[in-house]
């Protein structure tokens, strides 16, 4: 799988099972009408229960110059990757969301299909944003690369 191409994102939730924030790559769009979209989670993942618990989650496209971020939610980082609240805002649901991402897509979870090891979570878009970066960023073998224009 690591020689499929994905863009890279922060997938975010807010609400009674606390804040949470994870990078993604396995997140795709689902329907135009309604838009929804599909994000896959490990159910060992502490976001995996927190989504379900929360019922919301929004996803934030990096672009190519927020590549440092991943680390801060990566999970072997220490302190608040939501310590900065100059770079955080919310749309509709109240989950955090970049400000300057390519794009933030905010979801009500809408159906819940579990897979294996995974959660897919369905998300009805009900809220978006498009940020004014035109890089965006990608991971493929194992490291990210940008792409688009400069």
């Amino acid at each position: 799988m690591a020689r499929l191409a994905s863009a890279v994102t922060l997938v975010t939730t807010d609400g009674p099972a606390g804040r949470r924030g994870m990078a993604a790559t396995a997140v795709t769009s689902i329907t135009d009408e309604p838009p929804n979209l599909l994000v896959c989670v490990n159910k060992s993942a502490r976001s995996n229960s927190m989504i379900k618990r929360n019922g919301v989650f929004s996803v934030n496209v990096l672009s190519k110059e927020q590549e440092s971020l991943i680390g801060a939610f990566s999970g072997s980082s220490e302190g608040d990757p939501f310590c900065e609240p100059e770079i955080w805002g919310t749309l509709e649901t109240g989950t955090p969301i970049l400000k300057d991402a390519l794009t933030s897509l905010d979801c009500v979870l809408d159906q819940i299909v579990n897979i294996g090891t995974h959660s897919l979570f369905v998300g009805q878009v009900v809220g978006a944003k498009i940020g004014p970066a035109t890089k965006g960023l990608v991971h493929f073998d194992r490291k990210f690369f940008g792409v688009g224009e400069t």
